[in-house]
C-alpha cells in the first residue's frame, strides 16, 4: 500500500495551495484518512482527518481556513487550504488507518504513510 502526497509549494501569505494524496488502494472503507504537519523543531500534529462517512476534524489553528475531502472514484485524498499564512509553513504529510473505530477528534495517526510534501507560506 502506497501513499502518494503532491501539490506542495512556495506560497505568498493569504494564498492558496491543494494538496492531494494519491492511493494504491480503494479508500471507500477506510475509516480514517487524514493531513498531518511537520514544522522545524516541533512535533508533528494533525490538521485535519475525515471518515469514510464524510465527517471531519480539524484542528483549531487551521479551521475555516482549510478543507479535507475524498475522491472515493480515483482514490485520491485532498486538502485545500485557503487564506494560508506562515505558521502553515510545514511538511505534510497523508495518513490512513485502516482499522481505525474511534472518534476523529482522537485521532492521532495509523500506519499508513505517505512521504511528505513540503509547504512554505512567505512573502
Amino acid at each position: 500500500v502506497q501513499l502518494q502526497a503532491s501539490g506542495g509549494g512556495l506560497v505568498q501569505p493569504g494564498g492558496s495551495l491543494r494538496l492531494s494524496c494519491a492511493t494504491s488502494m480503494s479508500i471507500t472503507s477506510i475509516p480514517a484518512m487524514a493531513w498531518f504537519r511537520q514544522a522545524p523543531g516541533k512535533e508533528r500534529e494533525l490538521v485535519a482527518v475525515n471518515s469514510k462517512y464524510d465527517s471531519t476534524h480539524y484542528a483549531d489553528s487551521v479551521k475555516g481556513r482549510f478543507t479535507i475531502s475524498r475522491d472515493n472514484a480515483n482514490n485520491v485524498l485532498y486538502l485545500q487550504m485557503n487564506n494560508l499564512v506562515p505558521d502553515d509553513t510545514a511538511v505534510y504529510y497523508c495518513n490512513a488507518d485502516p482499522t481505525y473505530r474511534g472518534a476523529l477528534r482522537f485521532y492521532g495517526g495509523g500506519n499508513l504513510w505517505g512521504r511528505g510534501t513540503q509547504v512554505t507560506v512567505s512573502s
